[in-house]
């Protein structure tokens, strides 16, 4: 069976097999790797492409530059990411220049983790984690 996988550079929707997933994986447009183990930052234009063409759960992570528990939280997030992916998409939006992504989702405080299926909102999660919590949080989700 075969995982739609969205590339995190060029936004190219690529196909791949789901047994290749943990073996990464280039994309066939811009050959750059499906997965860095780093989360992707997203804006407007490229955020409904990760949402609705990823056949992967994505973590997306509401955040701001200017709070404090956002910044404290950066680096679990990215932790975590590194450990579960290819299982998952993680992803950043920063609420700041992404307004009206903001608005769309109902992001009242920050940070804020939101999981997509299938372009669904699945889980919601408000508050900074260590990666041991969103580890365990994320992955009773897929």
């Amino acid at each position: 069976m075969n995982k739609h996988i969205v590339c995190p550079h060029c936004l190219t929707t690529n196909r791949l097999p789901a047994e290749r997933l943990t073996q990464g994986g280039k994309c066939g447009k811009c050959k750059q790797p499906l997965f860095s183990g780093q989360a992707t930052e997203l804006d407007s234009s490229s955020f409904n492409k990760h949402i609705h063409n990823n056949d992967i759960p994505t973590v997306v992570d509401f955040w701001a530059s200017w709070c404090g528990p956002c910044k404290m939280m950066a680096p679990a997030f990215a932790q975590t990411a590194a450990q579960l992916e290819p299982n998952f998409r993680f992803a950043k939006v920063n609420t700041e220049t992404e307004q009206q992504l903001a608005m769309q989702y109902g992001i009242r405080s920050i940070p804020t983790l939101v999981v997509f299926r299938d372009g669904k909102e699945i889980a919601r999660q408000a508050g900074a984690m260590d990666s041991q919590m969103l580890s365990r949080w994320v992955s009773q989700l897929n």
